[in-house]
C-alpha cells in the first residue's frame, strides 16, 4: 500500500525548484544580459551595410534571445505553480508575460515593424532587475494626472500671453508674434528661457512696459508652473517608492505564511493517517479473536454428536 505521506501535488514539486532557480542571482544576471545583448542587436539592425552582410547571424541570435526569454518565462510562471494569482496579481509578470509571448502571435510576426517596437519593449524588462529603475518607471505613470492637470494650465497661461503679445507686438515683430501660432510658438520656446535676452531686446525697443509682459510670463510660465510639475513628480516618487516597499513586504507575509501553514497541513494529515491506522489495527485484533467454527461437510447431519463423544458415552 502507498503511504500517502509521500504523495504531493505536482505543482508544489514544480513551484519548489522554479523558484529556487529564480531567486539565484546568477539567474537574474544572465537574464539581464541577454536583454542588453538583445538591445545591442537592435542597434545593430539599423545599420543597413552590417544588417545586410550579417543578416543570417542576426536572425540566428535573435532566436536565441527568443528562446531565452521563453525558458525564463516558463521558469516564472513554474515558480508560481502552487499560487497563480500571485503571478497575474504583478504588472511586471503580466508586462513580461506579453512581451515575450507577442514573438509568436502570428500577424505580429509578419509585421516588421511591429516587431520591432515589441523587441524594443523588451528593453524596458531591465526595470525588473534594476529596483530604483522600476520605481522611476511607477512614478512616472502616477504622476501622469497630474501632469495632465499641469499641461492644461501651462496651455492656458500659454495662450493667453500668446494673445496679448500678438496684439502688442504683431505689427513690429510679425516673424515672432504674427498670428497666434507663432506667438504661442514663441512663448513656448521661452519657458525654457531660450532666446529669452533676445526677445526682451526686441521688446524694449518697441515699449518699455514690455519688460512686464516678460518677467511676468517667465515667472508664472518657468518658475511656479515648473517647481509645481516637479511637486508633482516627487509626490509620485514618493508614492512609488511606498508601493515597492509595501509590495516587499507582503510578498515576504507569504512566503511566511506558507511555510507556516504548510507544516502545519503536514502535522494534520499524519494524525489523520495514524487514527485510521489504529482503527484498521483493532479491527484486525478483534477479528482474530472470535473463533468461527468450520462449516459441516455435505452429507451430514450437523445435529449428530462427533464421534468420540458418543464412545465416551458407550
Amino acid at each position: 500500500m502507498t503511504d500517502p505521506t509521500a504523495v504531493d501535488t505536482w505543482r508544489g514539486r514544480l513551484a519548489g525548484p522554479c523558484r529556487g532557480v529564480c531567486e539565484a542571482p546568477a539567474f537574474s544576471l544572465a537574464v539581464f544580459a541577454v536583454i542588453l545583448f538583445n538591445a545591442l542587436l537592435l542597434g545593430v539592425e539599423t545599420y543597413s551595410g552590417l544588417s545586410a552582410e550579417y543578416s543570417a547571424l542576426l536572425t540566428t541570435t535573435e532566436r536565441f534571445c527568443v528562446i531565452v526569454f521563453t525558458l525564463e518565462m516558463l521558469i516564472r510562471l513554474g515558480a508560481h505553480a502552487d499560487r497563480p494569482k500571485a503571478f497575474f496579481r504583478d504588472p511586471w509578470n503580466v508586462f513580461d508575460l506579453l512581451v515575450v509571448s507577442s514573438a509568436f502571435i502570428p500577424f505580429l510576426r509578419e509585421n516588421t515593424t511591429l516587431l520591432r517596437l515589441l523587441r524594443l519593449a523588451r528593453v524596458l524588462r531591465t526595470a525588473r532587475f534594476m529596483p530604483q529603475l522600476r520605481i522611476l518607471l511607477v512614478a512616472v505613470g502616477r504622476s501622469l494626472p497630474g501632469t495632465v492637470s499641469f499641461l492644461f494650465v501651462g496651455a492656458l497661461i500659454v495662450y493667453v500671453y500668446a494673445m496679448i503679445g500678438w496684439i502688442s507686438f504683431s505689427g513690429h515683430d510679425p516673424e515672432h508674434y504674427g498670428s497666434i501660432g507663432r506667438a504661442g510658438l514663441t512663448l513656448f520656446l521661452l519657458m525654457t528661457l531660450e532666446g529669452l535676452g533676445d526677445a526682451v531686446h526686441d521688446g524694449l525697443a518697441i515699449s518699455p512696459f514690455s519688460i512686464l509682459f516678460y518677467a511676468s510670463y517667465v515667472l508664472l510660465a518657468s518658475f511656479v508652473l515648473v517647481n509645481v510639475l516637479i511637486g508633482v513628480v516627487l509626490n509620485a516618487l514618493e508614492e512609488a517608492r511606498e508601493m515597492e516597499e509595501e509590495s516587499e513586504r507582503e510578498e515576504q507575509r507569504a512566503l511566511l505564511a506558507g511555510t507556516r501553514t504548510a507544516p502545519d497541513a503536514t502535522d494534520e494529515l499524519l494524525l489523520r493517517i495514524a487514527a485510521v491506522r489504529s482503527a484498521l489495527d483493532d479491527m484486525e485484533n478483534q477479528l482474530g479473536s472470535v473463533h468461527v467454527p468450520p462449516a459441516p461437510l455435505p452429507g451430514t447431519d450437523a445435529a449428530a454428536p462427533p464421534a468420540h463423544a458418543s464412545a465416551g458415552a458407550r
